[in-house]
């Protein structure tokens, strides 16, 4: 068979492209500008992915973004999820715990304290950034591509009982209003809809939906700011930190200024460590399993443990 030509290969190519868009939900578009300001400060930043084990992203042909953003920055190679199935591990990582949950119950509210009291507590700027969610406040289980069970902060009674915190759960389409004015907050909490998380679509696919997201948001860290990457879960039960993560080792990258350039501590880390490390940096107490002598904190992976106030 006689090669083709660049025209046909580019033509081939555009289809291809096309079908795969198609097939996967469409294609990747995420909810950033093309020119941002720098919004003042040192912020974090959190983006959940969904449901893959470590070596389906860090080492797979399919995440070359992933991959080169983890080669740049650190990636923990053995941090692992706190449970099965979703919304446990979200409720993990703002609240210290599961509270006992073991489903992706839509009505199992809390009453306990979260990383959102502490924050505005200590005069913290936050918002949580939910791709599909058709208006800020939204308490239904689902909507199109959004999943309530995806969000951890529509589970706190303290958020949601709240008029002025609840406006701060807003659709994603805000982050590109927040960025293309430079008034992004100092906590940052983006979930991906269905497809761009990996939960419905392939690895492939929100590879090139992060090399879109991630890019911009790294601009916005400042000078002692850091972003976590991470898959909720995996799809074993693999666990570490005296038996307070049991859900599957995950591609994880962490990425800054201040991070320590290809960083992959062998230690064990969970979201709790996620948690600890983000309190830590705004200088706030520990919740629940956060405070565990089983959970490091990701100093590890930074020149100097961050510091924001």
């Amino acid at each position: 068979m006689r090669p083709r030509s660049g025209a046909a290969a580019l033509a081939a190519a555009t289809v291809a492209c096309s079908l795969i868009a198609c097939a996967s939900g469409g294609a990747a578009r995420p909810p950033v500008p093309t020119h941002a300001k720098r919004s003042p400060g040192s912020r974090v930043v959190v983006v959940m992915m969904e449901n893959k084990e470590r070596g389906s992203v860090i080492g797979s042909r399919s995440a070359p973004y992933v991959n080169k953003l983890a080669r740049r920055y650190a990636s923990p190679r053995n941090y692992f999820g706190v449970t099965h199935p979703s919304l446990p591990n979200y409720l993990a990582l703002i609240g210290g715990s599961t509270f006992g949950v073991d489903s992706d119950c839509t009505g199992c509210n809390q009453g306990a304290s979260n990383l959102v009291d502490q924050l505005e507590r200590a005069h913290v700027s936050w918002k949580g950034y939910m791709e599909g969610m058709p208006r800020a406040c939204f308490g239904g289980g689902s909507y199109k591509r959004y999943a309530k069970k995806h969000n951890p902060f529509a589970y706190f009674t303290t958020i949601t009982s709240d008029p002025a915190r609840c406006a701060k759960i807003v659709p994603a389409t805000r982050l590109k209003t927040d960025m293309a004015r430079g008034s992004l907050p100092r906590f940052v909490f983006i979930t991906p809809d269905l497809c761009n998380d990996t939960h419905d679509c392939s690895v492939a696919h929100g590879d090139a939906y992060l090399a879109k997201l991630i890019p911009p948001l790294l601009r916005q860290l400042g000078r002692n700011g850091f972003l976590v990457l991470a898959w909720e879960e995996g799809s074993t039960n693999a666990s570490c930190c005296g038996g307070l993560a049991r859900g599957g080792r995950l591609p994880v990258v962490v990425a800054g200024p201040r991070v320590r350039r290809g960083a992959q501590p062998a230690v064990g880390y969970s979201h709790y460590s996620t948690l600890r490390t983000i309190e830590d940096a705004f200088r706030l107490p520990h919740l629940r399993n956060a405070a565990s002598g089983a959970t490091r904190p990701l100093d590890a992976l930074f020149e100097k443990p961050p510091r924001l106030r």
